[in-house]
């Protein structure tokens, strides 16, 4: 009897471009009957030495296993091959190189936190699938390869033949596999592409960092990009981050809302203080633009003392439904890993003040600042699409986005680029709108200060933006150059 496996789905991006299909790699092992039993050990540690993986974990595996097995110890692109091994790796007794292949995105790195990966089931798995799963069948391990694999893993085949005496075959039954489906996502593979090679400028070693880029129009995701620093975590669809400044631009909707005008004066002091606790503007703020400033001002450079000395034209539940309205704060099924943030009810005054500046208890990941953007760009708003075919319910906010608030919205991000702390995309191609945004969190450092998260939002025609690095400067001298290069 004989299982029959059938061909793994694809996973396809914008245009049915193949994102994920079976590409070449090479199983590299110890092959236990090119070696003598004495020597197999010895060789298995220079194996792992030449593979730079756990040389002890890796030689008790061969210590375990049967006498005419293969052991294998690492799996690559054979791109990767040639810069990964080491060269006298072929001169180690029973050293071996088995060409199969596998299914695999463009590069390694190519959304490999969202689309996750293929490998061969893990004992765990085969014991909680209920006998559907056996040793040595190749399935989902993560991101989407894991939770679709019912979908593009399909059902296996079965074939049984009698063996007669003289070794002649005969079939007695054979039901052929179910291939399985395509899986097909909005991802667009050039601007993917273009987000990993910006944000791998922070480099392995780096801080977190993701960049997320939608389109407002229909809301559906482009670039789902996580930095080469996140050790293999979702920062960008499950994160969950103080959005600092960006956070304005809902302030700035609760704000119309309550009745301020763009052009109205607003006060942007030094600090300001609430319940003993002072608050104050940026290290870097223009020192031109404290005292009395228009509403469009505060937006554009960033105030924070203007707009938490405003809290009490506003209530936690006004700052909800302005969020609500972005996108930010309601949950969603999408089909993957998503958080949407929270706008909680503030425990007291210093809380609500925190708030209003995206601090506080306020969390978004960077999705959902992509998304709150693109609420602004479209005029309504836009729940994020990345599974064609999923259905997504429609937003229903309370208090929907009106397209006077929308166009108003979209003056106050352009002023921050044409005179504000978003100046440094003044030449970009395009009518390019922003918000630049900083958060402290963590605990006090030698010099008493903070950590801060460096954000950035960005909107340019059909297309929305958020760039987020988990420790930096300030949002537009760490998340800006990065969010600028991505534009350019």
């Amino acid at each position: 009897m004989f299982t029959l496996d059938g061909d793994r789905g694809r996973i396809l991006g914008q245009d049915d471009v193949v994102l994920v299909e079976d590409r070449p790699v090479l199983r590299y092992g110890l092959d236990k009957t090119k070696v003598r039993p004495a020597r197999a050990a010895s060789s298995a540690e220079r194996i792992a030495e030449a593979l730079d993986i756990e040389a002890s974990t890796y030689v008790e595996r061969v210590r375990a296993a049967g006498p005419e097995a293969f052991v294998e110890a690492l799996v690559l692109r054979v791109e990767d091959a040639r810069e990964d091994v080491d060269p006298g790796y072929a001169q180690i007794p029973g050293a071996v190189a088995i060409e199969d292949q596998l299914p695999l995105a463009p590069t390694r790195e190519f959304a490999a936190e969202l689309l996750g990966r293929v490998g061969p089931a893990t004992a765990e798995m085969i014991e909680e699938s209920g006998g559907e799963i056996e040793a040595g069948d190749v399935v989902g391990t993560s991101g989407l390869q894991a939770r679709y694999d019912d979908r593009l893993g399909g059902t296996p085949g079965l074939e049984v033949v009698a063996v007669g005496a003289d070794d002649r075959r005969r079939r007695l039954f054979r039901a052929a596999p179910d291939h399985g489906r395509d899986l097909v996502t909005t991802i667009d593979p050039a601007l993917q592409m273009r987000a990993e090679e910006v944000l791998a400028t922070l480099g392995e070693d780096g801080p977190r960092s993701a960049l997320v880029a939608i389109r407002p129009s229909d809301g559906e995701v482009l670039a789902v990009a996580n930095g080469p620093g996140n050790g293999g975590l979702n920062v960008a669809t499950a994160g969950q981050y103080a959005p600092g400044s960006t956070f304005k631009v809902v302030t700035a909707l609760a704000l119309l809302r309550a009745g301020v005008e763009p052009d109205d004066v607003v006060s942007c002091n030094d600090t300001v203080t609430v319940d003993g606790r002072p608050f104050e503007n940026y290290d870097d703020y223009p020192a031109g633009e404290v005292g009395d400033i228009t509403f469009t001002a505060a937006i554009a450079h960033s105030c924070n003392t203007a707009l938490i000395a405003a809290r009490d034209r506003l209530g936690s539940d006004d700052l909800r439904a302005a969020a609500a309205a972005l996108g930010l704060g309601v949950d969603h099924d999408l089909g993957f890993p998503a958080y949407f943030g929270q706008v909680p009810t503030a425990s007291g005054e210093t809380e609500h003040a925190a708030s209003l500046i995206g601090q506080g208890k306020v969390l978004a990941s960077p999705m959902t600042m992509a998304a709150v953007a693109a609420s602004i760009a479209a005029g309504r708003t836009v729940v994020p699409t990345l599974l064609t075919g999923h259905r997504v319910d429609p937003p229903h906010p309370d208090a929907p986005l009106t397209e006077s608030e929308s166009r108003t919205l979209r003056e106050l991000m352009r002023a921050v680029v044409t005179d504000g702390s978003g100046a440094f995309l003044a030449d970009v191609p395009g009518e390019v709108g922003a918000k630049t945004g900083t958060a402290e969190y963590g605990e006090p450092g030698p010099d008493r200060a903070l950590a801060t998260h460096a954000w950035m939002i960005a909107t340019r025609e059909d297309l929305a933006v958020a760039v987020f690095v988990e420790t930096g400067d300030s949002g537009s001298g760490t998340a800006g150059p990065l969010l600028e290069e991505f534009l350019r």
